[in-house]
């Protein structure tokens, strides 16, 4: 559980710095590296969160 905390803080942590960098540059290269850090992290939070409950509802009848 903690290394999906750090991969969290690690996301965040990429995801402000391409916006910050985006803000200081106008280069909007750093806005799409953002833009695709944040729509992979979120089909892998989604990933996870299926598996924990796939895992809830398929060991509780056993």
């Amino acid at each position: 559980m903690w290394l999906l905390r750090l991969l969290g803080i690690l996301t965040l942590i990429a995801v402000g710095g391409g916006f910050v960098a985006y803000l200081l540059t106008r280069n909007p290269k750093y806005l799409h590296f953002s833009w695709c850090v944040f729509r992979y992290a979120v089909v892998v939070a989604l990933l996870v969160f299926a598996l924990l409950i796939l895992e809830r509802v398929a060991v509780i009848p056993f």
